[in-house]
């Protein structure tokens, strides 16, 4: 069974939710939008499934519900935001807004930010900025999961990567992808079923490639691309990590285990406005041109094009709520 939720009131519900665990209004508001955003599109994973972790974050003082993110460093385009050990999605909104006022006045802005959490669907933020014009990538690190290249034990994170490029009268051309081979969601449910997986996606405890789920979910997960992927992970660990003074993945507790340590994770916007290098004008026509070559192929689908389209229907119709999700949401928020 399962209910349809206008987003409105979705939202609203994730916003008490949070705010019965201890968030500040602004932390709610903002989170509840960031998680409401991500189901609407289809990404249930960074949905409305967080709200009771999240919830349990500020109640066990592992996120700090008080906390209001503030720049402490800034020259020229750079700026660096602390995120005061709060929900990731306040420090990531100040971040956004930092990028877009500094890369109209610079042409480029880099808005590092540390002391933070779990950030969910990069996606969302490098969207809002390319609707402003903006070229714009987002990084973030997270919890060991996975090992160096030519390394055997989790050292980085799965490090997702997003990047959003604006178009001509369409909406914008948006990536988002983890480095991982697949999402540990995957292993996890496969470990709940007593399936095995496929060889290529972990290693167990000693390092060894296994099959076996639950032995992967005690070992390491594999990047995508084997060597070249783990090595892009890397590169998003030291511009999240490095620049900002955050915690690197092995340094930060697994989300998935009991903790009172706050992550201390990092993350990291890039934005560009074409209009300081070939000029507005040519790169749309650029946009257009490849596009257009994309398309020449029969069945090619445009990065993003599907969340635009399940987003667009969430907004007419709503979104679909398992009824345990929404009773457990219900509990949460004290209605």
């Amino acid at each position: 069974m399962t209910a349809l939720l206008p987003l409105a009131e979705a939202r609203s519900l994730v916003t008490s939710a949070l705010a019965a665990a201890g968030a500040n209004p602004a932390m709610a508001a903002l989170t509840a939008e960031a998680l409401v955003a991500a189901e609407a599109e289809g990404q249930g994973g960074h949905g409305l499934s967080r709200v009771s972790m999240y919830a349990g974050f500020l109640r066990e003082g592992r996120a700090d519900g008080t906390a209001i993110p503030r720049v402490t460093h800034q020259r020229g385009g750079a700026a660096l935001v602390d995120a005061g050990h709060g929900l990731a999605y306040p420090a990531l909104h100040l971040a956004e807004a930092e990028a877009a006022r500094r890369a109209a006045e610079h042409g480029v802005a880099f808005i590092a930010i540390t002391n933070s959490h779990h950030a969910g669907a990069m996606a969302l933020p490098v969207r809002r900025l390319a609707q402003r014009g903006l070229v714009a990538l987002a990084f973030t690190n997270s919890p060991q999961a996975m090992p160096v290249p030519g390394g055997r034990r989790p050292l980085l994170g799965t490090n997702p990567v997003a990047a959003a490029f604006p178009r001509r009268n369409a909406p914008p051309m948006v990536v988002d992808l983890a480095l991982s081979e697949v999402a540990r969601g995957k292993i996890m449910l496969a470990a709940k079923e007593g399936r095995p997986i496929p060889e290529g996606w972990a290693l167990d405890a000693a390092g060894q490639p296994t099959t076996d789920a639950k032995a992967a979910l005690d070992g390491a997960m594999l990047a995508m691309g084997g060597t070249k992927g783990a090595a892009l992970a890397l590169v998003v660990e030291v511009l999240c990590v490095a620049l900002g003074g955050a915690a690197f993945g092995f340094e930060a507790d697994s989300f998935f285990a009991p903790s009172a340590n706050p992550p201390r994770l990092g993350h990291a916007i890039l934005a560009v406005d074409p209009d300081a290098l070939a000029g507005n004008d040519a790169f749309l026509d650029r946009m257009e041109a490849l596009v257009a070559a994309m398309l020449g192929d029969e069945g090619v689908r445009l990065p993003g094009a599907r969340r635009d389209g399940l987003s667009a229907r969430a907004e007419a119709e709503g979104i679909a709520v398992p009824a345990p999700l929404l009773t457990q949401l219900r509990a949460l928020a004290h209605v």
